[in-house]
């Protein structure tokens, strides 16, 4: 039961605190995940990461069913979910009541704008990090610098590519490597 009521008021604090959904959330998910309650490691984070992010739904979301799940099974899960999904369902509820008014105070402009020169910071610092503890192998190395090339290419050319092709085509490369170290014998650990 403490397991449950713990997890439950991590993501309440979470979905309560975290502005501009799941990119922007990856900073305080690291820090209270590993630094604060150890419940896993760096190497865990990032498949974490990357299971929540090639699922379908929400990152907040399936960040939350994914450690609650590891933390406490289906019901640590489910508790893990309904707390990150509670402050935005009541936040959105309260501002759909007065949406009209709300939007058009001077303050909550401003604020609106302040709020995303932050999210973007909290993306740019979580990508560093998540960078910086990637394993440096030369896989890693070609389909990160591979993926930077191309984005930056398309945003200057403008070219309309989604970033959830980005994220297929890796998770298709390492397939692909994973299957080709298989058939040389390597067991099967892409370097």
């Amino acid at each position: 039961m403490k397991k449950l009521c713990t997890l439950f008021l991590t993501f309440l604090k979470i979905g309560a605190f975290t502005f501009g959904g799941g990119y922007a959330m990856v900073a305080l998910l690291e820090n209270e995940f590993i630094a604060k309650k150890k419940w896993i490691d760096k190497k865990e984070f990032l498949n974490m990461i990357a299971i929540a992010e090639s699922t379908p739904g929400p990152i907040a979301i399936n960040s939350a069913t994914y450690i609650g799940y590891h933390i406490a099974g289906v019901p640590g899960a489910a508790t893990a979910t309904l707390g990150v999904c509670i402050p935005s369902f009541v936040i959105i509820y309260l501002i759909s009541l007065f949406f009209d008014q709300f939007l058009s105070l001077k303050f909550v402009s401003c604020a609106f704008r302040g709020i995303q020169v932050c999210v973007v910071y909290l993306i740019f610092s979580a990508g560093v990090r998540m960078l910086k503890s990637l394993e440096k192998t030369a896989f890693n190395t070609v389909l990160v610098t591979g993926v930077a090339v191309c984005m930056i290419a398309f945003s200057v050319f403008a070219v309309s590519f989604s970033s959830i092709y980005f994220i297929l085509l890796s998770g298709v490369v390492g397939l692909a490597a994973y299957f080709i170290q298989r058939l040389r014998g390597k067991g099967g650990d892409v370097k």
